[in-house]
């Protein structure tokens, strides 16, 4: 007997269906979204002449607002489902970024990014909790690993074909972005199975207390923090720094290249590779040890080419580190509420992602005035060995002290 809410009685063909519908649609958003972030401190910072501390400060709040809101999209598809969320999420982000095409004025600026926010608040854990409930657990590691390729194709185009729109006006790269999400939003609508990512129905607030309870889990999204601290660079720092030694913002475009390409081609052998010989913890320290050093190397690098090397050793750790973390985020979370599992994981890329965001532009700014270049690289390097070590420890607690999913799952229902 099948369920449509109930996504461990999906029939086979409808979450095959479901796991390619996200496939695609990670697609557009992940093109939509690189196509016009990484080019706002371009536009604003070089064309424009305003701080990078005030970009890198938009950039935070835009960060902190959608993944603290998370949660509660989380609790949200716990209780209703996934695909309403997403499709309302993905057409306020379609909205946000055509808002964007008209912001000329640091307020008009701060108002599209607190949109975005909002429809990402809404779209991204329901994203991960109906990915994890279409996939079963033998396969998950492996579908991620494909996301990721997905993801890196996005990366890849939406930047070279926002580089190309900035030659005509930044106005045509968001209203591009913008209509990214407009068809994403039209396929979920159309094609997405109806997917109910909780076993269990309880009160709203009740998953969200549950994960905050989970110490297992949570020690593992404030390690994660430090992993989050350095990806956002690829929105803010590493452009700018990409922008300086090149003279010319098609070199955003050369870096997102070289990191998606990577990814691309080596996302899923390596994945392949890597699980044969060790387990997805260990995995994904391995490359959050790999993207510090990347970040770290920037320090020394006097010209393109050596920053491309370094991004490249950052994009190998980074290939590593991204379906290793939503894998062990799946493995630790309760499977009675995805949703708010996924949700309060999100808190580590808000927390994470916006001090990344903020602190990049600051320490970029800083470090350019009072004649120090290195200092947000050796920041970031200190950041990423940091979480390295922490996560290392807690898979050796982990190893010795298994978790049982029924011990720690206080009562879900009332």
């Amino acid at each position: 007997m099948t369920d449509a809410r109930n996504p461990v009685l999906l029939p086979p063909a409808q979450r095959r269906r479901g796991a390619v519908v996200m496939l695609v649609i990670t697609f557009l958003m992940w093109g939509g979204f690189f196509m016009v972030i990484p080019l706002i401190s371009i536009r604003y910072v070089d064309d424009l002449g305003w701080s990078a501390g005030a970009i890198g400060l938009v950039l935070a709040i835009r960060q902190l607002t959608q993944q603290g809101l998370t949660v509660f999209g989380g609790a949200l598809a716990d209780r209703f489902g996934a695909k309403g969320l997403i499709v309302v999420g993905m057409f306020i982000r379609a909205v946000s970024f055509s808002a964007l095409a008209l912001a000329s004025t640091y307020p008009l600026l701060m108002i599209s990014a607190l949109m975005a926010a909002i429809g990402g608040a809404l779209f991204d854990s329901p994203s991960s909790a109906a990915m994890v409930a279409l996939t079963r657990p033998e396969e998950r590691n492996r579908y991620f690993a494909v996301l990721g390729v997905v993801r890196n194709l996005g990366m890849s185009l939406g930047p070279l074909a926002g580089a190309v729109l900035l030659r005509i006006d930044f106005a045509f790269v968001a209203l591009a972005a913008a209509g990214c999400f407009f068809i994403a939003a039209a396929v979920t609508l159309l094609l997405l199975p109806p997917v109910q990512v909780a076993t269990e129905r309880g009160e709203l607030l009740a998953g969200i207390l549950l994960a905050l309870r989970d110490r297992r889990f949570m020690a593992f999204n404030v390690l994660l923090m430090g992993y989050w601290f350095m990806w956002v660079q690829m929105t803010i720092s590493l452009p700018l720094a990409a922008r300086t030694l090149a003279g010319t913002a098609d070199a955003v475009s050369w870096l997102y290249a070289l990191n998606a390409g990577m990814g691309i081609v080596l996302q899923y052998p390596v994945v392949r590779i890597a699980e044969r010989w060790l387990r997805p913890l260990p995995v994904l320290l391995i490359g959050i040890a790999l993207m510090a050093l990347g970040l770290g190397s920037v320090a020394l690098a006097s010209t393109t080419g050596l920053l491309l090397a370094s991004v490249a050793i950052f994009s190998f750790g980074a290939l590593l580190a991204a379906p290793g973390q939503q894998t062990v985020a799946a493995e630790l979370a309760n499977p009675t509420a995805l949703g708010s599992y996924f949700g309060v994981s999100a808190l580590a890329l808000a927390l994470g992602g916006g001090i990344g965001n903020y602190a990049g532009g600051a320490l970029y700014s800083l470090g350019y005035h009072i004649g120090a270049p290195a200092l947000p690289w050796l920041v970031c390097l200190v950041v990423g060995i940091g979480s390295a070590i922490g996560l290392a420890l807690l898979d050796r607690h982990l190893t010795r002290h298994p978790a049982n999913v029924a011990d720690a799952a206080v009562s879900y229902r009332d």
